[in-house]
């Protein structure tokens, strides 16, 4: 089914990471004796390979929204000549030495240290930040009312941008189409890499119209079209819940997203204490003060140096 205007989304998209990346190279700017990298030969660049390993990486990279789009046959198209034309500019900028210029080289670098500092405090918080049940439990017996809610559904739905692409896409889900498979494959929501689910809610947490349906239908039931100010929706009812507070289990993965980032935060400041308790910091009071705006252009004055051992 075409897609015009979906694709010109991706097509933009996948433009504006194009530029970043890079492979080894000779110094005359052509391919070097390639690393041994996994998968088949999708396309073949001056000899360079962009293999399907290499595609996979790229559609993992893709913000959630855009996964479903490049999975399917114009995506994958896409999505293969967006990284045969960045390999191409890659070659052509290293024949003009641009890997070679000091700006290049600086950011590089730069970028080099971000990844490792992240890497490091991404390992640390992820080995330090331990949430028990009992936490858990605690939080949850203490906080019982905030987890009284009114009836709730659960529901999955399929959107799309015309009336015309959600009549085709009815008629593959009476064909006996798998609704999860049908929404990963053909809806512009963000729920497509989910199958379409989009979890527990109450009213007054849709548009008037979807909500209208939604809470009018069966357990297992899919409803018709249903079109609202985002597009075109086909939407299935996967469960039903009576007014009450949400037991313990029903909660527990919203408690701990909830604790998660302050149990985070703690591990994070412990850690800079504790990398800076030996370190010896010295900060130049008067050459701090002098920066920003063309303060930073002036040359350094022989100020004053405070010392400190953390």
């Amino acid at each position: 089914m075409k897609r015009k205007a979906v694709m010109t989304i991706l097509s933009a998209t996948l433009c504006t990471a194009a530029l970043v990346g890079c492979k080894g190279k000779t110094d005359n700017g052509t391919s070097a004796a390639p690393a041994k990298k996994g998968g088949q030969v999708v396309a073949e660049v001056n000899g360079d390979a962009i293999t399907t390993e290499d595609f996979k990486k790229e559609l993992e990279n893709l913000p959630p929204y855009l996964k479903p789009m490049a999975d399917t046959p114009e995506g994958k198209k896409e999505l293969l000549d967006t990284m045969v034309v960045r390999e191409l500019i890659l070659q052509q900028a290293r024949k003009d030495n641009l890997d070679k210029s000091p700006e290049v080289a600086a950011k590089l670098e730069e970028l080099k240290k971000r990844v490792v500092v992240e890497a490091f405090l991404k390992k640390k918080v992820e080995e330090q930040v331990k949430i028990s049940d009992e936490e858990l439990k605690k939080f949850y017996d203490e906080n019982k009312d905030k987890f009284k809610s009114g009836d709730q559904v659960r529901a999955s739905h399929i959107l799309m941008r015309s009336e015309k692409e959600a009549q085709d896409v009815q008629k593959e889900l009476k064909a006996g189409g798998s609704f999860e498979e049908l929404a990963k494959k053909h809806s512009v929501d963000s729920a497509a890499a989910k199958g379409g689910d989009l979890g527990w809610f109450s009213k007054g947490s849709m548009v008037p119209e979807f909500e209208k349906v939604v809470f009018g239908l069966k357990e297992g039931e899919t409803s018709g079209i249903v079109k609202t100010k985002f597009g075109y929706h086909i939407i299935k009812l996967t469960g039903k819940r009576p007014a009450g507070t949400r037991s313990f289990e029903e909660v527990k993965e919203q408690i701990k997203a909830a604790l998660l980032p302050n149990k985070q935060q703690e591990v994070f400041q412990k850690l800079k204490e504790d990398i800076k308790k030996d370190a010896k910091v010295s900060v130049k009071e008067d050459v701090l003060k002098g920066l920003g705006g063309a303060a930073a252009e002036t040359k350094p004055a022989a100020g004053t140096e405070s010392t400190e051992k953390k």
